[in-house]
């Protein structure tokens, strides 16, 4: 996946998306809070789909919450404007497109926890899918307002390497391999036979159900705080080469292998020089949509009903 679809496609589409799932019954007679051309969003829609981004268990002052609820209206505006152009441009995605998405999405998740997912955010999967078809249109038009000759130099990457070296200090890390299983009983068999001698990969591949099965459960090095805290809780004081015990998560139940531990360190920029030129040339294709959305703002008939708010 490249760089502008990792920075714009995930973190946008996420923003923007969550309102494109299929409308409700009496949702046709909600007054429409914001039209833009020739798309609206309706008080209702936008409402219902507003109440999902507010922070869990936390009260809000009206005041507080009022500048949520804005911010989150210029981010349906903007979307709005992404697929106005799309119609406009004639922008279509095909059935392989979206099939591909929909597989590189799904693999995220071990077997049985994506419908889950679904049921947590109260969709079907048909409108999940259609999530992830008009993303692709968000993510094809934003791709039409980039330059693609955007390039970061040399002395910009070794710039942003001297005055933010602090980034790059790389705390302890371990490499582990997992497996995941459904039940504790499965789970205790499985343990058993690593036991006695089965190697790791090999069961792996056989049955975790975790998308890393394929590289044999292998899950890379990483530090504290970026797996999940059960995760951390064992493989951080397990030793080299042993076994952990059945280890249970949302995800199912867990054996874990430590196999290498990094020590602390500070990295030098040839270690981090693509890591920086990938991140500034997202700045800078950020930069550009933001250009081009204000561009088109400019064009776009937008009518907002602000007594509804």
């Amino acid at each position: 996946m490249s760089t502008f679809r990792c920075k714009n496609l995930i973190v946008l589409v996420l923003l923007l998306v969550p309102m494109l799932g299929c409308k409700n019954r009496g949702e046709a007679a909600s007054p429409v809070l914001v039209r833009v051309d020739n798309r609206s969003v309706t008080l209702e829609q936008f409402r219902r789909e507003f109440a999902k981004t507010l922070p869990a268990k936390q009260e809000l002052s009206t005041e507080e919450k009022s500048d949520l609820e804005r911010s989150f209206l210029v981010q349906v505006i903007d979307r709005e404007l992404t697929l106005a152009e799309a119609e406009r441009l004639g922008i279509q995605i095909t059935p392989a497109e979206l099939e591909t998405a929909v597989q590189e999405y799904k693999a995220e998740y071990p077997d049985g926890s994506f419908a889950s997912v679904l049921k947590d955010r109260g969709i079907s999967l048909e409108e999940w899918r259609q999530e992830i078809l008009q993303g692709l249109l968000i993510e094809k038009v934003m791709q039409k307002a980039i330059d693609p000759g955007l390039k970061v130099g040399e002395d910009e990457i070794a710039d942003y390497f001297r005055e933010h070296m602090d980034e790059f200090d790389r705390p302890p890390q371990v490499r582990a391999r997992q497996i995941v299983v459904g039940s504790q009983e499965e789970g205790r068999k499985i343990l058993d036979l690593l036991r006695k001698g089965r190697p790791f990969a090999e069961v792996a591949k056989e049955v975790s159900l975790s998308p890393d099965a394929e590289q044999g459960g292998d899950l890379g090095f990483f530090a504290r705080g970026e797996m999940p805290p059960e995760f951390d809780a064992v493989v951080f004081n397990l030793a080299l080469g042993r076994l952990s015990d059945l280890v249970k998560s949302e995800y199912g139940y867990h054996i874990f292998l430590v196999e290498e531990r990094r020590p602390a360190k500070r990295l030098e920029l040839p270690q981090v020089h693509d890591q920086i030129r990938e991140r500034l040339l997202a700045d800078k294709q950020e930069q550009a949509y933001q250009k081009w959305l204000q561009q088109m703002r400019g064009k776009a008939t937008i009518e907002m009903n602000w007594s509804l708010l």
